[in-house]
């Protein structure tokens, strides 16, 4: 029998209201979504020897039920979950959340009603995992989501770093070109926070694939630990608790970045502390391109580097170098790096020049959690960088919906958005094929802002003070209908005759 996903959802809600009062609602995660963790993987392996989780006597969700209305239930679920954790190497993963902080859950009978009120939420029989309807079912992964989703839009603090709406998750996964993927195709994630970039990337090939993932936030990368094993991919390798940047995790033999077939990336947006940890000037992994003209006036090494108090394109630099000589990208960003001036406008005009980016998509402002201006997303495709022309730009930012406070792209903005990008289609005041040689214009001189190519304000609907004082209907207005007059040949001599006063036609009414 499936779970209802308003079911589970509600009563995961429920469980968020049993916390209030003690902590931040942005911490609500640290509790309810490790007992999440604990009740599913009980359900779905406690009776299953061949399990990708090993259920530990002592370390199961229904050895928390026992505990109910007992003085000592917070220390005896933190050695619960201290089991789980030892026998499934999740130590550091999953008894992060200390469930036996009065100071969050209360002193005393508060707390005991307060854990048992909790555990009896998810021992809703409606709740059996273990009933779910297939071994490669969603619904949990999506009810994580979902929560997370609600606890970035609860919390006053900005805790945007660790969700990216599902539906923009979609388009990036969408527009990376995936095709024949087999279990050797790599996926990474520079900044993976929860995963759900790499998640939606991995749906996209079928689930084949390895993925790796390095998160700086150490509570985050334990929510991304987690979140795979939900989905299935208990293989994932997610590293955690250094920046990308100073500290990359995933290297060759040599020492070289390692390189993956598909990156996507949600990276902190315009970071002020992007370079603790490391000399960009003299950076190990060769991400940041020498400057020869530089070089030569000074006579010391100088590098294209970005500001040092704005990180965007140090994280895609690190992109582009972790990508495999066919290999493609998609990666978040403000709108501003398409146009900022002085050591971005070179590093711009380098990339372009070496032909990586296939496309960029403009994406509505007040998308993200934790910021409301607009961004966009850049495509990088390293196959057939030499031979690549143009970049497709695309203006997508009127397509969504109002959600609460936030906006949200719809199943169309979505379906168009990615339809028109793999396609390559060209729409009016959309979607337009850019010549590099147009880009590399002196008056345009590599600048990617958006509105420089594609005008996408709506035509001004000009009114006839004529015709609506005498009737009749301009012959420019029918003029602009030409597209379906091409398709319907007869249509418009049946609809219109010509008035008697020039230039004005007449609408003839069906018989």
């Amino acid at each position: 029998m499936a779970i209802k996903k308003s079911e589970l959802y509600s009563s995961l809600w429920a469980s968020c209201d049993a916390l209030r009062g003690g902590m931040d609602a942005s911490q609500y995660k640290d509790y309810v979504l490790v007992l999440l963790f604990v009740k599913y993987v009980s359900d779905k392996y406690a009776n299953d020897p061949d399990g990708l989780i090993e259920i530990p006597k002592g370390g199961s969700f229904k050895d928390m039920v026992a505990l109910k209305h007992q003085k000592d239930i917070g220390n005896h679920i933190n050695i619960i979950i201290g089991e789980l954790a030892k026998a499934n190497n999740l130590v550091g993963v999953i008894d992060v959340a200390d469930f036996n902080d009065d100071d969050k859950l209360g002193k005393g009978k508060e707390m005991v009603d307060k854990l048992t009120d909790l555990i009896s939420i998810f021992e809703n029989p409606a709740l059996d995992f273990s009933k779910n309807r297939a071994e490669g079912d969603d619904i949990l992964g999506d009810a994580y989501e979902y929560l997370m989703r609600h606890f970035a839009t609860e919390s006053g603090k900005s805790k945007g770093q660790f969700y990216t709406p599902s539906e923009v998750s979609r388009v990036l996964a969408k527009v990376l070109g995936i095709k024949n993927a087999t279990n050797n195709t790599t996926f990474y994630d520079p900044t993976c926070g929860s995963g759900s970039l790499l998640l939606k990337a991995v749906d996209e090939a079928d689930g084949k694939g390895s993925i790796y993932g390095q998160e700086k936030d150490v509570a985050t990368a334990a929510l991304a630990r987690m979140n795979m094993i939900l989905h299935g991919q208990a293989a994932a390798e997610i590293h955690r608790g250094q920046s990308t940047l100073s500290d990359p995790f995933f290297t060759d033999s040599n020492g070289y970045l390692k390189t993956f077939d598909f990156v996507v990336a949600n990276p902190p947006f315009s970071s002020k502390n992007w370079t603790n940890g490391f000399n960009p000037n003299d950076d190990l992994y060769q991400r940041f391109e020498r400057n020869e003209e530089e070089s030569r006036k000074t006579g010391k090494a100088s590098y294209l580097v970005p500001p040092d108090k704005n990180g965007d394109y140090a994280f895609l630099l690190h992109i582009i170098k972790s990508l495999k000589s066919t290999g493609k990208g998609a990666c978040i960003l403000p709108h501003g790096v398409l146009f900022r001036g002085n050591a971005e406008a070179a590093i711009r005009k380098s990339i372009v020049e070496r032909g990586y980016i296939k496309g960029i998509i403009g994406l509505p402002a007040n998308l993200f959690y934790g910021t409301g201006i607009p961004a966009c997303i850049i495509v990088i495709d390293k196959e057939g960088a030499d031979e690549r022309k143009h970049i497709f730009m695309m203006d997508a930012g009127k397509g969504y919906t109002k959600d609460g406070n936030k906006n949200r792209l719809r199943e169309q903005d979505i379906h168009k958005i990615v339809d028109l990008f793999n396609k390559q289609i060209e729409v009016p005041r959309f979607s337009r094929l850019v010549s590099i040689e147009e880009i590399s214009d002196p008056k345009n001189d590599f600048n990617l802002n958006i509105p420089r190519y594609i005008d996408s304000q709506e035509t001004e609907d000009i009114q006839d003070i004529e015709a609506h004082l005498l009737g009749d209907i301009p012959n420019a207005d029918v003029e602009a209908l030409n597209e379906y007059w091409k398709v319907y040949h007869s249509l418009k001599n049946e609809l219109f005759a010509p008035s008697k006063r020039k230039n004005y036609s007449q609408f003839l009414q069906p018989s």
